[in-house]
């Protein structure tokens, strides 16, 4: 028996062709495209995440010396904090300290791990001041280790 045709049809094999790899081309394109903006998009939620936990941190550590709650302070320092000085010599230090009126905590800086917060004191003076943080280890919650100008 013979075929009907002497070879087979070639006719449209480019186009074909050239189509399947184009829809190859733009899939790839499309899933790794997905897949990159969903990767910025974990970064950047985390890293709101970190930094509104840092704004937590040491908005209630600037709440509770405000309003002179100096043992309740004391207990949201970071561990190196409390072993450096005892809870009467943290109340000391901090009692004399200009009080603070108003704060605005700033973004978290992950290398150094802390914030800058821009204090305006009683007295209508106003400062900026740098919070260092330290992850506890059995919360994952940031703490606050030092209050520094």
């Amino acid at each position: 028996m013979q075929p009907p045709f002497p070879a087979p049809p070639v006719e449209g094999r480019g186009r074909r062709r050239a189509i399947g790899i184009w829809v190859g081309i733009g899939t790839f394109l499309l899933v790794a495209g997905g897949g990159l903006a969903a990767l910025i998009g974990v970064f950047t939620v985390g890293g709101k995440a970190l930094d509104e936990r840092a704004d937590v941190a040491v908005s209630h550590y600037l709440d509770a010396v405000g309003e002179r709650r100096y043992d309740d302070a004391y207990d949201m320092l970071c561990a190196s904090a409390r072993a450096r000085q005892s809870e009467e010599q943290f109340t000391q230090s901090v009692s004399g300290d200009q009080p603070i009126a108003r704060y605005d905590v700033g973004e978290l800086d992950l290398v150094r791990l802390s914030v800058p917060v821009e204090v305006r004191y009683a007295d209508g003076s106003s400062g900026q001041l740098r919070a260092y943080l330290e992850q506890n280890r059995s919360t994952g919650a940031f703490e606050v280790c030092s209050l520094e100008e």
